[in-house]
């Protein structure tokens, strides 16, 4: 029999703010944390807005900024938000056997240095032709060698092993969109067939900048509403015209049921049930008739052994893209049929963009708020209806329900698929 896993602790560092509670708040009150972008000159690019994190720094969770200069935007945020979350859980290491805890990330690649990039490009191209010993000389008298090892997606885990003393499994996976959200899965399989006890699991991420806007604006996935910021991420709307990139972190403490109760922690919610599929289609595009994103909710639905009646809430994916919230409304017609017109669906990405790899664990957390104050938060910016785009997404106003069971999905460029299934803990 497969181990239970619960949730004790969370963190978050958002454009919405730090912490969950200050977060939560803000969701619900329909706020944005979309502004013009402050991290470089944008005034040329296509795009000329995102949803940034602002006034905060290490200093904020007791950490000093100067022993983490050389660290990346994305490992801050987690650094943040992995702080908070253990904090939460109320834990000290006497509470458990370090090497039964692990660590499970979702995180993009580090910060890139376009600045230095520039200068050696500008060293290469002295001569009108391109000199790439140049290039390699001007890196090597430029560059610092910590700096850029920190750009590998591996090292924010590392990290946060050394900070929490997890001898346990340690793993980090870039599956784009999905990346957080199939590391909290993994990690949740982890704790089910015992391989730990407990797992910090959750996303990090920050691609705003030149090299992260430019790729986006060439897929054409990015809003181009420079004139509104606040009203430009408009998932489900007819008037979408892309997403807005965000940044952040968000981690959880997932807690095997027992071990939960033997220190007497608080319990959020319970994870029910993990699907994980692929497309097989285009690396860029969803399956037109969502075969991917359908077969990944019945997969999660049949881990946790629930029908689409159980399921009182949806945390969309609801990017904003024309394609994105097209086929997922369809997926959740397919595989939920008349039931799909009485869940309320909701996309907070209206609010705080697309946090990318740290997108799913956010929208997670936020489910989990849903479960425990029984409110669900708006998608905002909703004003035109897409007959394409029919079914109940909250528009615009928090709404009360009775919330024991919400569905989160996650769907990446490449065609990952991720669904997780999160539930009130009943005491038993």
């Amino acid at each position: 029999m497969k181990r239970r896993v619960v949730v004790t602790g969370m963190g978050c560092i958002t454009p919405l703010g730090a912490g969950t509670e200050t977060v939560w708040k803000r969701l619900l009150a329909g706020e944005s944390g979309v502004d013009r972008i402050s991290l470089f000159e944008a005034d040329n690019f296509p795009t000329q807005i995102a949803a940034e994190v602002k006034n905060w720094d290490l200093t904020h969770e007791g950490e000093d900024p100067e022993e983490w200069k050389y660290s990346g935007r994305h490992t801050h945020f987690v650094i943040g938000a992995a702080k908070q979350a253990y904090l939460d859980a109320g834990l000290k290491e006497s509470d458990f056997d370090p090497t039964r805890f692990g660590v499970y990330l979702g995180s993009g690649e580090g910060q890139q240095d376009f600045d230095r990039f520039s200068q050696m490009m500008t060293a290469a191209l002295q001569n009108g032709d391109l000199d790439v010993g140049a290039f390699s000389r001007a890196g090597l008298e430029i560059l610092h060698p910590v700096r850029e090892m920190e750009q590998e997606p591996n090292m924010p885990a590392g990290h946060l092993a050394g900070m929490f003393n997890a001898q346990g499994p340690n793993a980090n996976c870039l599956t784009a969109c999905a990346a957080s959200s199939q590391a909290i899965g993994e990690a949740v399989e982890m704790i089910r067939r015992g391989d730990a006890d407990l797992m910090l699991s959750g996303g990090t991420h920050s691609m705003i900048h030149p090299f992260g806007v430019t790729g986006f604006n060439l897929l054409t996935a990015l809003s181009t509403a420079n004139d509104e910021p606040q009203r430009a991420s408009r998932p489900f709307d007819r008037n979408r015209d892309g997403f807005i990139l965000g940044e952040g972190s968000a981690m959880l403490i997932l807690e095997d049921l027992d071990h939960a109760r033997e220190r007497g922690a608080q319990i959020y919610g319970e994870l029910l049930g993990y699907g994980s599929t692929a497309d097989a289609y285009r690396i860029t595009d969803t399956h037109p008739e969502g075969r991917g994103a359908a077969a990944c909710l019945r997969m999660a639905l049949e881990d946790a052994g629930l029908k689409p009646e159980d399921i009182d809430y949806i945390n969309a994916h609801g990017t904003s893209t024309k394609v994105n919230d097209q086929v997922e409304s369809l997926a959740i017609k397919k595989v939920f049929e008349d039931q799909a017109y009485k869940v309320p669906v909701s996309s907070t990405k209206s609010m705080m963009g697309h946090l990318i790899a740290a997108a799913g664990a956010t929208e997670l957390m936020v489910s989990l708020m849903a479960i425990r104050d029984n409110v669900i938060p708006p998608t905002i910016n909703y004003e035109n209806a897409d007959p394409d785009c029919d079914l109940d997404y909250v528009p615009n106003e928090a709404r009360e329900i009775d919330c024991q069971v919400a569905l989160s999905n996650s769907f990446g460029f490449g065609g990952q698929n991720i669904t997780l299934i999160v539930g009130q803990y009943d005491g038993n």
